[in-house]
C-alpha cells in the first residue's frame, strides 16, 4: 500500500551507527523507495522490545502511511500499554524480511539465503487522535488486501475502545539485499557438488468462500485480480 502522506524531500534516510551493518555494508541501502517497496510488499513484521529486564519480539501486522508505520493489539497488551501518552514511550526495533532464494554452495559455510530486509528503530507512540486512529486502522486492513478497508464495516465503538494502535516513525531506517550466487572459495570451485540458487516465489490460491457466506455475493475485484 503505497504511503498517502507527505513526504519528505530527502530520498534517503540518514545512516547511523545502529543502522550501519557490521557486515556486508554493501548490501545496505537507505533509499526510501527501496526500503518503502520492501515494507509494502510484506505482511508480518517483528515488533522488539525490552519488557522486565528481558528482550521481547512479537510478530504482528503492520501498515505505512508516508513515513510512518502503524501497529495494533489489544488495549490490554501490556508493550501497547507503555506507549501511552502518559508514557515516554516505547523503544522498538521493528523488522521485516523476505527470502527470495536458497543459496547453495560446493562447502556448507557458503551457503545463505536470498533476502530483503528492513530494520527500523525508534520510539513508539500510542495512537489517540481519532482521525489518525481511522487513517492508521484503515491502512492496516488494506495493507493485506489492497481496498479491503472500503469494503468491510468499520469499527464500531466497544471494538475501537478495545484496540490500541502505535506508531513508529520511519527516521533510523535501513534496507539489507542479498542477490545473486554463491560466493564459493575459488579452491572449491572444482569439486563435484551442485552449486546455485533455488529461487522462491508467494503466490496465492483461489479465494474460498466463508460457509456461512450468503448466496449471491461474488469474489471482489481486488481479489479476483489477484
Amino acid at each position: 500500500m503505497p504511503g498517502t502522506s507527505a513526504e519528505t524531500q530527502s530520498t534517503a534516510y540518514t545512516p547511523t551507527d545502529r543502522t550501519v551493518p557490521t557486515r556486508d555494508a554493501d548490501q545496505a541501502s537507505y533509499d526510501k523507495d527501496v526500503v518503502h517497496a520492501i515494507l509494502d510488499e510484506g505482511y508480518v513484521c517483528h515488533l522488539g522490545f525490552v519488557r522486565d529486564g528481558a528482550p521481547v519480539v512479537l510478530p504482528t501486522l503492520y501498515g505505512r502511511v508516508g513515513e510512518r508505520l502503524y501497529v495494533h493489539g489489544s488495549t490490554g497488551s501490556r508493550p501497547l500499554r507503555m506507549t501511552g501518552a502518559a508514557d515516554p514511550g516505547l523503544p522498538v526495533c521493528l523488522t521485516v524480511t523476505h527470502v527470495d532464494g536458497l543459496v547453495l554452495a560446493r562447502s556448507a559455510f557458503h551457503h545463505t539465503i536470498n533476502y530483503r530486509s528492513v530494520v527500523v528503530h525508534g520510539v513508539a507512540h500510542e495512537v489517540t487522535d481519532p482521525e489518525e486512529r481511522r487513517l492508521a486502522l484503515d491502512a492496516l486492513v488494506d495493507h493485506v488486501v489492497p481496498g479491503r478497508a472500503a469494503d468491510s464495516r468499520p469499527a464500531n465503538k466497544k471494538e475501537l475502545a478495545a484496540t490500541a494502535v502505535i506508531r513508529l516513525d520511519l527516521d533510523e531506517v535501513s534496507a539489507k539485499i542479498r542477490t545473486g550466487g554463491a560466493d564459493d572459495e575459488p579452491e572449491d570451485l572444482a569439486l563435484p557438488h551442485w552449486a546455485g540458487v533455488v529461487p522462491l516465489r508467494k503466490g496465492y490460491d483461489a479465494p474460498i468462500p466463508n460457509a456461512d457466506l450468503a448466496s449471491g455475493i461474488e469474489v471482489p475485484d481486488y481479489l479476483a485480480e489477484g
